[in-house]
C-alpha cells in the first residue's frame, strides 16, 4: 500500500476533528507521486472565437451607425444654412439708390425654345423696373422661336431681338449668342438669362439692389426649378443637391471663395467688369460659362455673389428624362473641369449614398429576424435602433430639403432612382471624356478633351 492510500485510510477511520486538524494543518511536502498534498492551480476558462453570427452583426453595426450619423451631419448643415440662407428678397427692402436706378440689358440666347419662350418674354414684360430693355439672340432658330418672340416685340418696345445663323468653331454656341447680345445692347449693367426662366416682377429691382449694395462684380441666383413632370421630381432634386455639394453657394460669400460658383441661368454683371474680364470672349469655349466666369472674376481681384432665387426665379430645365440626363451630364463634366476621375469619384458617391445605403439597410432588417429566429435577442435590439436611427434621420433631411427646394415630398421615394439615374450620367460623362464622344448642346457636338 503506499503512503497516500494509508495517509487517506487514516482520515476515513478516524472521526475525531483533532486527527483532521492534525492531518490538514500539516504544511505541505513536496509530492511527487501525484498524491493530493498539493493541488494544481486552477485553469483559467478560454473565450471561444466569436461565432459567424457576431462576426455578421458587427460587418452591419458599424455601417449602419455610419449612416446614421451620416444624415444626422447632413440635417444640421441643412439647418445652418436655413437660418443663414441669403434670398434675392431681401434687395426688396432696399431703398431706391440715391443716384437712381442704373439701367438694364437683359440678354437672353435662345435657339430653339419654342416650348418656354412665351412664358418667359411674359415674364420679363412685368418687370416693375424704371431702366430696361430685353434682348433676345435667336441662334439658328428652326421651329416657332422666332414667331413668339416677334409678336412679344410688336406688343412692347422695350423687346427686341437679332438673328444669327453662324457660330465659329472655337465657340460655344450659348457664349456665342451671349457676346452678340451684349454688343448690341446698351445698358449699364448686363443681366444674362436663360429663355426657360420665368421672372418674378420684382426681380430685377431686387437683384441690381443687392448686387450695388455689396459692390459686386458679378452677381448670380441659385434659380428654383420646376417639380411639375414625373422626370423631374425623380432625378433632379439629386441632380441639384448634387451641384450645390460640390460648390456650396454660401462658400461664394467670402471674398476669397475656394471654389467660385455661379449660376448661367441668371448672371447680373457690372458691364465695366464685363469689359474688364474680356466678355465672353474669355470662356467662349466653355459649355459652363457661368462657373468659368466665377472663377476669371476672381483671378481678375473681382468679387461675385451668388444668393438663393426663392421662387423669385423659376427655371423650367428638360422636357423629357432624356433631355435631363444630357443635360445634367454636360454640367456635371463642366464642374468636375472635364476631369474623368472626379467625375467617377462623385458618381459612385452620389450612387453609393442613395443606392447602395437602401440596400445595406435592407439587408441589415433581414438580418435581425435571422438574428430573432437564433436567439441572438441582443443584437436585434441594436440593430434595429441603428437602422431606424439612420432612416429616421435621412427622411428628416430629405423631407427638410425637399420642401425647401418646392418639391413636392412624395418625390422622396425616387430618391434611390434619382442617385442611380444622376450617378450613371456622370460615369457616362466619363467615358464620353476618355472616347473622345461629342456631347450635344445648343443644336452643335463639341469633342471635349479630359483634363487631369
Amino acid at each position: 500500500m503506499t503512503r497516500c492510500e494509508r495517509a487517506a485510510g487514516s482520515v476515513r477511520s478516524c472521526g475525531t476533528s483533532r486527527y483532521m486538524r492534525k492531518v490538514y494543518r500539516s504544511p505541505p511536502r513536496r509530492n511527487r507521486i501525484g498524491c493530493p498534498g498539493t493541488l494544481p492551480a486552477p485553469i483559467a476558462p478560454i473565450r471561444s472565437a466569436p461565432s459567424l453570427m457576431e462576426l455578421l452583426a458587427w460587418i452591419l453595426f458599424v455601417p449602419v451607425v455610419f449612416v446614421a450619423v451620416y444624415w444626422t451631419i447632413v440635417w444640421i448643415r441643412v439647418e445652418r444654412m436655413v437660418r443663414d440662407r441669403p434670398t434675392v428678397r431681401a434687395g426688396l427692402a432696399i431703398d431706391v439708390p440715391e443716384d437712381g436706378w442704373p439701367s438694364v440689358s437683359i440678354v437672353i440666347p435662345a435657339h430653339n425654345e419654342e416650348r418656354v419662350i412665351d412664358a418667359c418674354c411674359a415674364s420679363l414684360r412685368k418687370q416693375i423696373y424704371p431702366h430696361y430693355e430685353v434682348v433676345f439672340v435667336l441662334d439658328r432658330c428652326t421651329d416657332r422661336t422666332r414667331e413668339i418672340v416677334a409678336r412679344h416685340a410688336e406688343e412692347d418696345d422695350r423687346i427686341r431681338f437679332i438673328e444669327i445663323d453662324h457660330c465659329p468653331d472655337d465657340w460655344a454656341g450659348k457664349c456665342n449668342a451671349a457676346r452678340h447680345g451684349a454688343e448690341v445692347a446698351t445698358g449699364e449693367w448686363l443681366l444674362f438669362t436663360d429663355a426657360d426662366t420665368e421672372f418674378d416682377p420684382d426681380l430685377v429691382r431686387a437683384a441690381v439692389a443687392i448686387a450695388r449694395e455689396q459692390n459686386v462684380s458679378l452677381f448670380s441666383l441659385l434659380s428654383s426649378l420646376t417639380y411639375d413632370q414625373k422626370h423631374e421630381r425623380i432625378a433632379q432634386p439629386v441632380a441639384g443637391m448634387t451641384l450645390v455639394r460640390m460648390y456650396p453657394f454660401q462658400r461664394s460669400r467670402s471674398k476669397k471663395p475656394v471654389r467660385p460658383f455661379a449660376n448661367g441661368q441668371f448672371m447680373l454683371f457690372d458691364r465695366a467688369w464685363y469689359e474688364k474680364i474680356g466678355g465672353h470672349a474669355a470662356v467662349k469655349d466653355d459649355l459652363l460659362e457661368d462657373l468659368a466666369f466665377a472663377r476669371l472674376v476672381q483671378r481678375q481681384g473681382g468679387r461675385s455673389l451668388t444668393y438663393l432665387a426663392d421662387q423669385m426665379l423659376r427655371c423650367s430645365m428638360y422636357d423629357s428624362m432624356d433631355a435631363l440626363r444630357a443635360g445634367w451630364k454636360r454640367i456635371f463634366i463642366e464642374a468636375c473641369r472635364r476631369n474623368p476621375a472626379r467625375l467617377r469619384q462623385n458618381a459612385w458617391r452620389v450612387i453609393g449614398g442613395g443606392v447602395g445605403v437602401p440596400v445595406l439597410q435592407g439587408f441589415a432588417l433581414l438580418s435581425v429576424v435571422a438574428f430573432a429566429l437564433v436567439g441572438e435577442f441582443a443584437w436585434v435590439g441594436v440593430l434595429l435602433i441603428t437602422i431606424s436611427a439612420g432612416l429616421i434621420a435621412q427622411a428628416v433631411t430629405l423631407s427638410r430639403i425637399y420642401r425647401l427646394s418646392g418639391v413636392p415630398l412624395s418625390a422622396i421615394v425616387y430618391y434611390p432612382l434619382g442617385c442611380w439615374i444622376i450617378g450613371r450620367a456622370m460615369l457616362d460623362g466619363a467615358h464620353d471624356l476618355e472616347a473622345r464622344r461629342p456631347i450635344r448642346w445648343g443644336g452643335r457636338e463639341y469633342v471635349l478633351e479630359p483634363r487631369t
